[in-house]
């Protein structure tokens, strides 16, 4: 999926984790206001079987919300945690290159020890451009040119036939750029936008069949349903938010690439 297609749809990656719970919120207290005022008025040509007709609707539509919470929710995790371990791969795999590389020919050491300095501040710019189709694009163009000069440098001073530690060199090369372009698919990798439409239009159902059944009992229960209404507009926020990999209150930590910049440059000022 390029930048372009994946910031046109992912409308909701582009308003903050706040403004989304407090709209959560608004909107299912006022489905939960609607609808009990709806069940009062409809109380007196309700009977006992209507009741509980209303009664399994809610206990049917809370536990699909609770199936779809717990889904999105593992999801949700998944993927960060496949976003977090391939930072760390991926530094790894840099650091992996250097060591190769002091292996090389002296000419080319230098030059591709700041080549792939380089490389480790395009991922944490990779990282930061989140959602900016303009940044994304700069970033992935980056480490595609970073990739062409390292091999280019390593093909001017190879040896025929290449020595095993060229060799090394090279496979470390590859493994760094695979890594790097299973981070990028990670990144890119979201929960299906759809699927929170769906989580709130199923929250919305159950909200108001939990106000719908108090307006037929005539009894507002205004605090239970309220906080119902803010824990689940928490739930979806958190869901969001972890599933935003650069932005809101859940990141995914960049440190282990942060320690193998500081390293290189360490190794590059002696």
């Amino acid at each position: 999926m390029t930048p372009d297609r994946l910031r046109e749809t992912n409308v909701l990656r582009e308003i903050d984790e706040t403004y989304i719970f407090f709209i959560c919120v608004v909107v299912f207290l006022a489905i939960i206001e609607l609808s009990f005022r709806l069940g009062r008025k409809l109380r007196r040509a309700s009977d006992e079987t209507a009741k509980s007709h209303i009664g399994a609707l809610q206990s049917a539509l809370l536990g699909l919300l609770a199936l779809l919470l717990g889904f999105t929710f593992a999801m949700s995790v998944t993927r960060f945690e496949a976003r977090k371990n391939l930072v760390l791969e991926e530094a790894n795999a840099i650091g992996n290159a250097y060591w190769r590389s002091q292996l090389l020919p002296p000419a080319a050491r230098d030059p591709i020890a700041a080549l792939l300095l380089e490389y480790a501040t395009t991922a944490l710019d990779f990282h930061d451009a989140d959602n900016d189709s303009a940044r994304l694009s700069a970033a992935g163009a980056t480490s595609r040119r970073i990739e062409r000069q390292i091999r280019s440098t390593t093909a001017s001073v190879l040896e025929s036939p290449p020595s095993i530690s060229s060799v090394m060199f090279i496979q470390a090369i590859n493994e760094m750029a695979q890594v790097n372009e299973k981070r990028r698919v990670a990144l890119e990798n979201h929960v299906p936008e759809p699927v929170f439409y769906l989580l709130f239009i199923v929250t919305s159902g159950a909200m108001a069949f939990i106000a719908y059944g108090t307006g037929l009992q005539k009894r507002r229960r205004l605090i239970s349903t309220g906080l119902f209404a803010t824990l689940i507009s928490l739930v979806l926020t958190f869901i969001l938010d972890i599933d935003q990999p650069a932005t809101g209150v859940i990141m995914v930590s960049q440190d282990s690439m942060l320690r193998m910049k500081a390293t290189l440059e360490q190794e590059q000022g002696r």
